[in-house]
């Protein structure tokens, strides 16, 4: 049997054990991989070992395919009425409320976020999702559609079977809860791959689906390395459908890998390097709390982060003096302090990456206005950090950084500004500050980008679609479009009595 990892927490913000798996979760069983070899999980606070997972394999993905083919065929899908998996899905949802703190100070420790931050938004957000697709799983329609009166035609929404999906270190609990609500809730199975730097929390989430009543093979765990496990999955010939979060260079891999194998149906959430533009007759002190927010939380680590700040220059002045402020008033560390806002970044790989991004712009003739370097000499802390005096082609202007990391960038006139904000080859999210509401509106729609905050920035809703447009992606997240994902839509026709 695989080993149970119980952290102990006795900080201010949680007081208690908690229990996580740490194997394979394959067939409604925890297992050892195929390898017997093992990934190790390390506390971003202090760069030391937590504990270690095992580490699967391609053939690990071989057995989860099988069991998973197996629950479609017998238990799941159209054996499973919609009414029974939405009973499961709020079961499941009922269960994460009951270990809420748990799955909180889990989160907390494997991934730096503040403990206050998973319970504001992570693990809060999860559940509402769940419950969200709950009330889907009955709704699966189709149309009835009219051609003449010697024909009757309609179409049915199927799943697809068995899917993989592959998410990222930033969120971990809350892109999983992303991608089973509406996999589940359509009669899919799942075969989940999360990112081996952050796996504890989806691991505890396989346990509460087990204990949901799930049926074995309906989902499965596997964690493990992008060239292995993510690479088997996208490759498997018994997976019809892949979903996959992260960067833009590797959704380009994965869509190539799919076409390869078997064509499965692909969708991608990926990069983005939002724009934030803040015109003068805006609220200022809300665009600079706002602007904030867009910019640091979850330390940065954020696709649709508002990380290139464009401010009107009849204003540019006073709100750079206030949102300085705001920055410095930023309190960096331990993330189970409750009045900390920002904890470490999620690993060495990543502080390193921030960190040559930081130096990039120094280089290349930015002025670092705050932040800009490590703070203390243990885990993974940067400072919040702006530059300005920026010029278009910098790196820092264009690329994703992931960090806690932003420009600030005068403009004078509306045409100028849309252009540059455009001027990206991502088009996750925008947002846009503006008192004139026609101002703001006509702006919003001009901009390129699959979401576009109105007065706010980085609020999300389960009900509200999200996704990107250009290489920000395919397809979309939450809501009702994202049951589009995964289902194939049947054509059924049939004759009433026409005669040849």
């Amino acid at each position: 049997m695989p080993a149970v990892f119980t952290p102990q927490f006795n900080n201010d913000s949680f007081k208690g054990q908690a229990t996580v798996n740490t194997g394979l979760f394959i067939n409604g069983q925890w297992v050892e991989s195929s390898s017997g070899t093992f990934i190790d999980v390390v506390n971003p606070s202090n760069g030391k070992l937590l504990t270690k997972v095992s580490e699967g394999t391609a053939k690990d993905v071989d057995l989860a395919v099988a069991a998973a083919q197996k629950a479609f065929d017998t238990v799941w899908g159209s054996h499973c009425p919609g009414s029974r998996r939405g009973k499961l899905l709020n079961k499941l949802a009922d269960i994460m409320e009951s270990r809420f703190d748990e799955l909180c100070a889990v989160e907390a420790l494997d991934n730096g976020k503040t403990f206050q931050w998973a319970k504001n938004v992570d693990v809060a957000f999860s559940i509402s999702t769940i419950r969200y697709y709950a009330g889907w799983a009955d709704k699966i329609h189709g149309q009835t559609i009219e051609t003449d009166k010697t024909k009757l035609a309609y179409t049915l929404h199927e799943p697809f079977g068995v899917v993989g999906q592959i998410i990222p270190w930033n969120f971990p609990l809350l892109m999983l809860s992303w991608k089973i609500g509406p996999a589940l809730a359509t009669g899919n199975t799942v075969i989940m791959k999360p990112s081996e730097l952050t796996p504890l929390t989806a691991l505890m989430a396989a346990d509460m689906i087990r204990e949901a009543g799930f049926p074995p093979g309906v989902f499965n765990l596997i964690v493990g390395y992008g060239n292995t496990v993510g690479q088997a999955i996208t490759e498997h010939k018994g997976i019809e459908k892949v979903a996959f979060t992260g960067s833009t260079l590797v959704g380009r891999k994965i869509m190539e890998a799919a076409a390869k194998s078997n064509l499965k149906n692909v969708t991608l959430e990926l990069g983005g390097k939002s724009p934030n533009i803040v015109f003068n007759d805006a609220d200022l002190e809300q665009a600079v709390n706002w602007t904030a927010h867009g910019l640091f939380w979850n330390h940065g680590q954020t696709c649709c982060a508002g990380t290139r700040i464009f401010v009107q220059s009849g204003i540019y002045d006073k709100f750079l003096a206030k949102f300085t402020e705001k920055v410095k008033a930023i309190k960096v560390g331990d993330p189970f302090a409750k009045d900390t806002n920002q904890g470490p970044q999620v690993s060495q790989i990543q502080f390193d990456r921030i960190m040559s991004y930081i130096e990039s712009g120094k280089q290349q003739g930015a002025k670092v206005h705050i932040g800009g370097g490590r703070i203390g000499d243990e885990g993974y802390y940067i400072e919040p950090t702006i530059f300005t005096e920026t010029k278009p082609d910098m790196r820092i202007v264009q690329e994703e950084i992931f960090g806690p990391v932003g420009v600030l960038i005068k403009f004078e006139d509306e045409e100028d500004v849309i252009h540059q904000a455009n001027d990206t080859l991502y088009g996750l999210a925008a947002a846009v500050f503006s008192q004139d509401i026609n101002r703001a509106l006509e702006t919003a729609h001009k901009l390129k980008a699959g979401t576009a905050w109105v007065n706010c920035i980085n609020t999300l809703d389960p009900n509200v679609p999200f996704g990107g447009f250009k290489q920000s992606g395919i397809g979309r997240e939450l809501g009702e479009y994202a049951l589009h994902n995964y289902t194939n839509v049947k054509a059924v026709h049939v004759n009433l009595g026409q005669k040849m």
